[in-house]
């Protein structure tokens, strides 16, 4: 082995050594950063504006396989989900912090690769890294990150503030993320029983994109707000949309029609589909992982930005008492069920 191929252990740098060595990249991005890694708690300004925090837990085994998840994508994909659950409050991402599980297996090498993809989303996003942690690990590799954002306090919004007749809206496209999924399994599977295996991933490079490497809709809140409407509910699409409407409802308090022929799929996942003899609407409906937004809006504000190109109507809602129904093409009614992601089944 040559030393351009040398792995470096982790043991070699140990804890404070890897934090030194992790961290020396960290260019700040925001004026409310007042202080970033080095101390026991980072220090965030945001004066009128209220603050914003999720955060969001990666398991190996459970929530990604490296058999097939570069370590780049991984670092990129565990930021930009925080960054999701941000954007669907209406607010601003600003700063992150990022808390590391690691095994005897990975090196000093692999970490740099998770590394780079998470600086990547923090530059594209314009988020400063502004601390963490890390351990050993016995059961592989965790990555845990909270996000922190911001938003002035008229512009935030809720799951729980939808109105009857609200427009219900979905961002992008659904399903992809899902097939990308199934393609990458049944790639795996292939690989387990005749090792050696090329993967035939065909022509499926959006699908496999949305699965490895989502992309946020910062794009969407900035439209929303350039054209003055602020969603009267809003979430974004990680379990799936039946799961996600039926958050807003639920909360809310009312029902909701949603309409099989609008809700939107692209031709890839459709094509897809076809080959795994999966209804794309399946994966539409309880996928999950496409992080796009779903909201709701009146009438009048939907006519603001109905000619987006990537915000679709696709349904409205009801009284509570009408229920939650997706409504065929022959126009007949199917209560919705959650059937998207759940971490514990």
């Amino acid at each position: 082995m040559t030393d351009k191929e040398k792995k470096t252990p982790i043991s070699e740098l140990g804890e404070f050594g890897l934090i030194d060595h992790l961290t020396r990249k960290i260019r700040i991005k925001n004026k409310s950063t007042k202080k970033g890694v080095g101390d026991d708690a980072a220090v965030i300004d945001h004066g009128k504006d209220q603050t914003v925090v999720t955060t969001d837990i990666l398991l190996e085994g459970i929530h990604f396989n490296l058999i097939y998840t570069p370590l780049k994508h991984l670092g990129y994909k565990a930021a930009v989900i925080n960054f999701s659950d941000i954007y669907a409050m209406n607010a601003d991402p600003t700063q992150m912090i990022i808390s590391l599980g690691i095994s005897g297996k990975f090196t000093v090498e692999d970490i740099d690769l998770i590394y780079e993809g998470i600086y990547l989303a923090c530059d594209n996003y314009g988020v400063d890294l502004v601390g963490g942690d890390t351990s050993s690990s016995l059961t592989g590799l965790t990555i845990s990150i909270a996000a922190i954002g911001h938003a002035s306090e008229k512009d935030i919004v809720f799951r729980d503030s939808a109105q009857i007749n609200d427009i219900i809206c979905v961002t992008g496209d659904l399903g992809a993320a899902y097939l990308g999924l199934q393609l990458l399994e049944r790639e795996k599977k292939i690989f387990a029983e005749i090792p050696g295996t090329q993967p035939d991933l065909g022509s499926y490079e959006y699908v496999l994109r949305r699965q490895l490497k989502p992309e946020p809709r910062a794009d969407v809140i900035k439209k929303l707000k350039e054209e003055k409407v602020r969603p009267s509910s809003m979430i974004d699409i990680s379990d799936g949309l039946s799961s996600d409407i039926l958050h807003i409802c639920k909360s809310s308090g009312l029902g909701c029609k949603i309409y099989h022929e609008k809700i939107p799929v692209d031709k890839e996942t459709e094509k897809l589909a076809g080959e795994f003899q999966l209804d794309p609407m399946t994966a539409a409906l309880n996928g999950g992982e496409d992080y796009e937004l779903l909201f709701t809006v009146p009438l009048d504000d939907f006519e603001k930005i109905k000619e987006t190109g990537f915000i679709h109507p696709i349904g409205h809602i009801t009284e509570k008492s009408q229920g939650c129904n997706l409504i065929t093409a022959d126009g007949i009614p199917v209560k919705i069920k959650a059937q998207g992601w759940n971490g514990f089944e």
